[in-house]
């Protein structure tokens, strides 16, 4: 027990400097300029891309509620398909929008440019709900699931978070701000060793009482 508890207090601490270098990078993409995308862009990477929308090309993912000027509604994250020049479609998540809202979103008709930052495939989790590719549901944020859904065989094999302003009343809602994932590995590590610690001192008590007997 105290080698297993030494271990994982190890590992942790590498999880810790992982972790670290992950945030340092959200931090530089996050302060410096949008550049093009490319074909295979890392994740969080912030880019930019210009094309015009599939205005019937549009799902919706998640479940999330938020604040409107009627009150807290349920809503979810609309991904529509932007049609690039010379390139396969992108799915990108325009932001959060009321569910009864959904058929009210103005998609422009002409060519958009647009800024966010690179999502890569998701795997559904153990108790992830299950998708609706009928009804364009889905709750797993996978473009290969989603794209045939649209009527789109193949698609970009990422999806793009738009960033930007937000305004009450105006849907979607882009995100403001790249994501930032926990980093409690600093926690977790002490757990360990501390467990670890506490198994050492029980072995001694023990035998100082096994010693006096």
């Amino acid at each position: 027990m105290l080698a297993l508890a030494c271990y994982l207090g190890v590992w942790q601490l590498h999880r810790l400097a992982w972790k670290t270098e992950v945030l340092a990078s959200i931090a530089r993409a996050e302060a410096g300029p949008a550049v093009p995308l490319i074909a295979d862009p890392p994740k969080f990477a912030k880019g930019q891309v210009q094309g015009k929308w599939l205005a019937d090309a549009y799902a919706l993912y998640g479940a999330d509620i938020g604040d409107t000027p009627a009150g807290r509604r349920m809503g979810a994250r609309l991904i529509m398909a932007l049609q690039r020049d010379g390139g396969a479609p992108l799915l990108v998540d325009r932001g959060w929008v009321p569910i009864e809202r959904v058929d009210a979103v103005a998609t422009p008709d002409t060519a958009v440019a647009l800024e966010g930052y690179v999502r890569l495939p998701d795997r559904p989790g153990w108790f992830a709900a299950e998708d609706d590719p009928g009804q364009r549901r889905f709750f797993t944020l996978d473009p290969a699931a989603i794209g045939p859904s649209l009527g789109l065989p193949k698609v970009a094999p990422f999806v793009l978070v738009a960033l930007g302003p937000r305004m009450p009343g105006v849907y979607p809602q882009p995100a403001q701000k790249l994501p930032r994932p926990a980093n409690d590995h600093l926690a977790y590590a002490i757990t360990w060793f501390g467990l670890a610690l506490t198994l050492v001192v029980i072995f001694l008590l023990y035998c100082r009482k096994v010693l006096r007997a």
